[in-house]
């Protein structure tokens, strides 16, 4: 990429520690959000008041929960590319977690805007926020082969594993896969947790056993603690499982794959939803299931 300088929309949980990693690595970052107030603590920034003080950045990154979000904040740069066109080769990089079917619109619009002059990308990320914060997510792309090299070291400022999964909406897809094994399981550790503590099981020392057999995983590493120790202290809200699964689920109806877990956890972090929990840790599915026993006890 020529000028080492990137856009960046969304400075979040996740966002904030992604874009500090691109400019430790000494990129330009300019950075748009909603509220200022985390710029104090982001050294190597540069606030912008509107997206459309991006429009010449060759790279612009969008770090939102979801596709309406960022389809109304790129409006204004939209709007001004439709004024003056942007270089060829600008690239629009989706990298949050959005319908693999609806990314691909999107970068028709973006497309027709711009007269062909800039791509989206869709790049989502997995490894959360302490991934974010070390640099070493994965990064999940869905691109050309040319517009993926060139974006490549702009990755790798902030993952470790950065892989080209196909076209626009593959990266997508791919995440939602990620989605539909992490929900899965979180929901399958809380389920377990739940059932050893009511049976006068230590939790603690169950997952401690899993981890040195076949059911060892990343989950049961990263969600594992908080789970045993109830603490649904926001590292990414709850309810965003629920929009991901749907996404998995979406995605296989249109080619015929049936997904029984997938149908079956969407209906449990739906009920999550329900009962309020959605702002809480994905850990708080434990409570969510604790809930239903309470539920069908008072029944």
């Amino acid at each position: 990429m020529t000028g080492k300088r990137v856009g960046f929309v969304g400075l979040g949980l996740m966002g904030a520690p992604m874009a500090a990693n691109i400019a430790k690595a000494g990129w330009l970052v300019r950075a748009w959000n909603r509220s200022d107030t985390v710029f104090q603590g982001l050294a190597g920034i540069s606030r912008v008041d509107t997206l459309a003080e991006l429009r010449d950045e060759p790279t612009i990154i969008f770090m939102l929960p979801d596709l309406p979000l960022i389809e109304a904040a790129a409006e204004g740069l939209l709007d001004a590319w439709r004024t003056e066109a942007p270089q060829p080769g600008t690239a629009v990089v989706v990298m949050s977690s959005v319908s693999p079917t609806a990314v691909q619109e999107f970068g028709e619009t973006v497309r027709e805007a711009t007269g062909g002059n800039a791509v989206v990308v869709d790049a989502p990320v997995s490894g959360g926020t302490t991934g974010a914060g070390n640099g070493t997510l994965a990064i999940m792309a869905g691109a050309s082969e040319t517009d993926f090299e060139r974006l490549q070291p702009l990755f790798e400022t902030m993952g470790t594993t950065v892989r080209r999964m196909g076209p626009l909406g593959s990266g997508s897809l791919a995440k939602a896969c990620n989605q539909l094994i992490v929900g899965t399981t979180t929901a399958a550790l809380a389920e377990a947790a739940e059932l050893a503590e009511r049976s006068g099981m230590d939790v603690a020392a169950l997952y401690e056993v899993l981890a040195g057999g076949l059911a060892a995983s990343r989950v049961l590493e990263i969600v594992g603690p908080r789970l045993a120790a109830k603490d649904y202290t926001p590292t990414g809200p709850a309810k965003f499982m629920h929009k991901d699964l749907a996404f998995v689920v979406q995605s296989a109806g249109s080619v015929g794959s049936p997904v029984p877990m997938a149908s079956a956890a969407i209906q449990l972090y739906g009920e999550l939803k329900r009962q309020g929990l959605g702002d809480q840790d994905l850990a708080v599915v434990r409570q969510a299931i604790a809930n239903l026993a309470m539920s069908s006890a008072a029944n």
